[in-house]
């Protein structure tokens, strides 16, 4: 599955273009971890336990996303980006969407 975050793909020939296509998940760290995490806001700095809790949902996201994209008959997604929002303290919600195409192969 190739994925753009531009309209195309360049060198290649758009021959269908299926619609929206979108995915999410919902994350949330354990109350160790979020003791952790408050104490780091007291001296600042990286809180590695949401980093990376975050770039396991963005790859969740993407991969929900792309499951969705081939059931259409999609090869590729184009205009693809990322959102997140704050559902409760300590849990995000991350979306992953765009528009899911056939191109030449």
């Amino acid at each position: 599955m190739i994925i753009t975050t531009i309209n195309n793909v360049p060198g290649k020939e758009i021959k269908e273009v299926y619609g929206f296509v979108s995915a999410s998940t919902v994350r949330t760290k354990n109350i160790g971890k979020d003791i952790g995490a408050s104490f780091k806001t007291l001296v600042g700095g990286e809180i590695k336990a949401y980093q990376e809790m975050m770039e396991e949902a963005r790859k969740i996201a993407i991969g929900r996303m792309v499951e969705k994209a081939e059931a259409m008959g999609a090869n590729a997604v184009i205009g693809m980006q990322i959102s997140t929002s704050a559902i409760m303290a300590g849990a995000s919600e991350v979306i992953a969407y765009g528009t899911a195409v056939l191109i030449e192969e």
